[in-house]
């Protein structure tokens, strides 16, 4: 992704480009996985851990990424979302358990979970673990 292509992206979804948040940006939307705050950090010498933390705070309020819970470690990928307002690009992932990595499995659909009366959810996180096919 461009640099003026991430700017776009932010001006989208109602984030002011600062050159911190389209270096983010462009990062994450280069990774062919979800990323996490190391990996973000250990790729963008010039951003330290706490400024990074703060834009992916900032993305996550306006719909620009979202976080995948895996193995204790949160990672962040772009959402697909088709508005700054609401995140609809749900879709489960895989966890190599020989190379760690995670991967997104767009297309897959998501089995339902009926929830009993009274349960409400607010997310979900749906990881299946497994070998990749570059470790089989």
């Amino acid at each position: 992704m461009s640099t003026a292509e991430a700017e776009a992206l932010l001006r989208e979804r109602g984030i002011r480009p600062t050159a911190n948040r389209i270096l983010i940006a462009a990062a994450i939307a280069a990774s062919d996985r979800p990323l996490s705050l190391t990996e973000l950090e250990d790729g963008l010498d010039t951003i330290d851990k706490s400024g990074i933390f703060r834009t992916l705070e900032v993305f996550k309020e306006h719909h620009l990424v979202h976080c995948i819970e895996d193995a204790g470690i949160i990672r962040y990928e772009l959402c697909r979302s088709h508005g700054h307002d609401r995140d609809d690009d749900l879709h489960p992932h895989f966890r190599c358990e020989i190379c760690h990595r995670t991967f997104c499995l767009e297309g897959t659909e998501i089995p339902t979970v009926p929830l009993p009366d009274g349960f409400t959810a607010t997310g979900w996180n749906y990881l299946v673990k497994g070998i990749c096919p570059d470790c089989k």
